[in-house]
């Protein structure tokens, strides 16, 4: 599958968005402006106002929306959401070469909010992965104490888990050990 150079930014930045969630024993990774500050930042956020309040719960709003269509199965609900996702957001697309990057689509208007910014920008990217047939893509971790959302880029669509290193190996190591535990056992 083909991704752009933005569109792969887009993807990226959606998924680690969705991630904030606190989930579990996971803290809120947007509980406060100095966080959504750290966030923008990181992400190279491109055309963003001073940050406040208003724009963090603006963004947890967004938030929750992405993650809603990352849980969605079925493709004509997904693009509902993503639809509504990218109209509330005002999209004004534009071709820039900002940053050294080459021509790629802006989708958001200039001076859109942090929130509506990412909704236009990231909801798009969402938008192609739908238009391209390949929703089932938008997953969530399949380690049990997880959840973390990735889009499997693999080419037969076969990852599991948001990192292979981590959640993937755990659990085949605690599989290797209990096999060896019942081995033992019997």
């Amino acid at each position: 599958m083909l991704i752009p150079h933005d569109t792969r930014i887009a993807l990226d930045t959606v998924v680690d968005l969705v991630n904030t969630a606190p989930e579990g024993d996971q803290e809120d990774g947007l509980a406060d402006v100095a966080a959504l500050d750290e966030f923008v930042r990181s992400h190279d956020i491109s055309d963003v106002a001073e940050l406040g309040q208003k724009d963090l719960e603006a963004l947890q709003d967004v938030r929750a929306r992405f993650a809603e269509i990352f849980a969605e199965r079925d493709g004509r609900t997904a693009a509902d959401l993503i639809n509504r996702l990218v109209a509330a957001a005002g999209t004004t697309p534009q071709l820039t070469d900002h940053d050294g990057y080459d021509w790629h689509v802006h989708y958001f208007a200039p001076g859109a909010s942090v929130a509506d910014h990412l909704a236009a920008d990231c909801g798009m990217a969402l938008a192609f992965i739908v238009v391209a047939g390949e929703q089932e893509r938008l997953r969530r971790c399949e380690a049990p104490d997880c959840g973390r959302a990735f889009v499997d880029l693999s080419r037969n669509r076969s990852r599991r888990y948001c990192d292979s290193r981590t959640c993937g190996n755990r659990l085949h190591v605690a599989a290797y050990r209990a096999r060896r535990r019942e081995a033992a056992a019997g």
